[in-house]
């Protein structure tokens, strides 16, 4: 039996993670590597066409499934691709594994050709980036590394000398147990014994929650029950917290909607659950703040709290659901739900007038269509930007659709690139990209890698010829909109002739049908949509503070876009509010 080299090695150790592919851009550096996939059951390379669609596609699969994922690219300017990418994934906290191949190990520090020194680039955007300098070296350097990206959530990066790979692997490696899930954390006895204090005391208490609530849905709810606790979300909890909440009191942050700015800032006990929500703008500084975060070094860098909780949500709430006394009086539940039913009443109307016959086409409709009409499992990858607000406002979460997007690192074309990923754990899953022109046309060839694999991932272009949200951003500042325009091809006249279904979409009549069969087509299609640049409007008192940012509740609405079905949840809820 032929003796293993160093590649092979890495490449097996990467199959006993659980990483099933490798997305990136072969290179010589990498040839060593690339070969063992090749040759190595369990693992496919995924050959994109920029490594920083590598990156993304890694990061998205990885929030899918839940566990490690990987990317690689070649020396120099191949792995400075990557960047970007695993940006995001870090700050989205998905275990990704970046392999930074390197120039021949006795070249380096001599300016060589394509020289860089990866495993320092990468330290910001990484819980662990370090040279594998000898075959010795490089067992247990890569196991530390996929114990850092799974142990902590996020990035780690490994550089390889292709020279290095392509050595012969030391005859007794030891085979270290891996560990490939996190465990749950339970916070202190004191801790507990604080918050349920806390909780006793206040009158009116608000929860905010962020994506640390995955999983912790029923908790949520039967800790808001028990409380009597409107709830609110930040755009990365949506997913996880709005289905099925009867205490549901829409979004806080530059992109709200609802009462959940007014609820967080009328109650006298705010807690946050999970959340590591960026705008501190938007937390009050006159209530007490309670923060329950696994993430320890998330605590308290957001606003100052009055007890910082070190833990999982959900094994959190269920340390404190059996202890703390039930509260009776829901009024101040019950005003937050009603100020939430009618800001999202007052919105609606600002959209619903003719919609269906507006040319260009209400984008507005167009995201209220594609949430109509997807899968009830669906995963919905969106482009940062006008997208975002269109997926907020209205994309309705289940428990079983997923919203994947660029939503703490804010990349530009991120969409499509995640597409691929979340696309890759189900063929038979539906994937939906919700793409921006700009975002979309930044990194279009890799269109091309959903062709090559024939994978059924379905990109509806929000096609009005710009960049919106930098125009939004520059009128709320007082600025004239300047270079953010786009002169665009028919991208679905681009996607057929790439191989793949595309439609073109103008009127408004036209829309259901195109998008119904784009759904029902089993490989990659595009629907380009034309949609209305101007479908953007500013409130009638803008405020200093609002310069450099949107909307301070909500009813200082900047994006006049309405709530699509969450009004209908609104609605829903205020069944529940005795009448007088």
């Amino acid at each position: 039996m032929a003796k293993q080299n160093v590649a092979e090695q890495f490449v097996d150790i990467l199959v006993r993670a659980g990483v099933k592919r490798l997305y990136g851009v072969v290179g010589d550096s990498l040839n060593p590597v690339v070969d063992a996939i090749r040759r190595t059951k369990g693992i496919d390379w995924i050959h994109v066409r920029h490594e920083e669609v590598a990156a993304f596609a890694a990061g998205a699969e990885a929030q899918i499934t839940g566990g490690l994922a990987a990317c690689a690219g070649s020396c120099g300017p191949g792995n400075l691709h990557l960047i970007n990418g695993l940006y995001d994934a870090h700050r989205s906290m998905a275990p990704v594994l970046a392999l930074a191949s390197q120039i021949p190990s006795s070249e380096i520090g001599l300016s060589y050709f394509q020289e860089t020194h990866p495993d320092q680039l990468f330290r910001e955007c990484s819980h662990y980036s370090e040279l594998i300098s000898s075959p010795k070296q490089m067992p247990r350097l890569l196991h530390t590394a996929i114990q850092h990206a799974v142990g902590r959530g996020g990035v780690s990066v490994v550089s390889l000398p292709g020279d290095v790979a392509d050595q012969p692997a030391p005859e007794k490696a030891v085979e270290s147990a891996l560990v490939t899930t996190r465990p749950t954390v339970r916070p202190g006895d004191a801790e507990v014994d604080a918050l349920v204090r806390m909780i006793d005391d206040a009158d009116r208490v608000t929860l905010f929650c962020g994506s640390g609530t995955a999983g912790a849905h029923a908790e949520v709810m039967q800790f808001a029950e028990r409380i009597k606790a409107p709830v609110g979300h930040a755009l990365r909890g949506k997913e996880w917290i709005q289905y099925a909440n009867p205490y549901d009191v829409g979004m806080s942050g530059l992109l709200g909607y609802g009462a959940a700015y007014e609820a967080t800032h009328e109650c006298d006990l705010l807690i946050l659950l999970g959340t590591d929500f960026p705008y501190n703008a938007f937390l009050p500084d006159d209530v007490k703040i309670v923060q329950v975060d696994v993430r320890a070094e998330h605590l308290g860098r957001r606003s100052r709290l009055d007890l910082a909780v070190w833990g999982d949500v959900r094994e959190t709430l269920r340390c404190v659901i059996p202890r703390v006394r039930a509260k009776k009086d829901r009024r101040f539940l019950d005003k937050m739900l009603k100020k939430h039913a009618d800001a999202l009443e007052g919105v609606v109307k600002a959209y619903t007038r003719k919609v269906e016959k507006h040319t260009p086409i209400h984008p507005e409709y167009v995201a209220a269509m594609i949430d109509e009409l997807a899968d009830e499992d669906a995963v919905f990858t969106v482009d940062t930007g006008m997208c975002n607000v269109w997926a907020a406002r209205y994309l309705t979460p289940n428990g079983r659709r997923r919203i994947i997007g660029s939503f703490s690192h804010g990349s530009m074309a991120n969409a499509l690139p995640q597409a691929i990923g979340a696309q890759f754990t189900d063929l038979n899953r539906q994937v939906v990209s919700l793409s921006g022109d700009g975002g979309f046309s930044m990194l279009m060839g890799d269109f091309l890698t959903l062709v090559q694999y024939d994978l059924p991932v379905k990109v509806v272009v929000f096609n009005n010829s710009s960049l919106g949200m930098v125009e939004l951003e520059m009128m709320v500042a007082g600025l004239p909109s300047y270079g953010t325009t786009n002169k665009n091809p028919d991208f679905a006249a681009i996607a057929r002739a790439a191989g793949a279904h595309g439609i073109r979409v103008e009127k408004p009549k036209q829309l259901a049908g195109a998008l119904k069969e784009a759904f029902k087509h089993k490989g990659p299609a595009l629907v380009d949509v034309v949609t209305d640049p101007n479908a953007l409007s500013i409130p009638p008192k803008i405020k200093a503070d609002m310069v450099t940012g949107f909307a301070l509740s909500a009813s200082k609405i900047v994006l006049d876009g309405g709530v699509g079905r969450m009004l209908q949840m609104a609605r829903s809820n205020l069944r529940n509010v005795p009448r007088p």
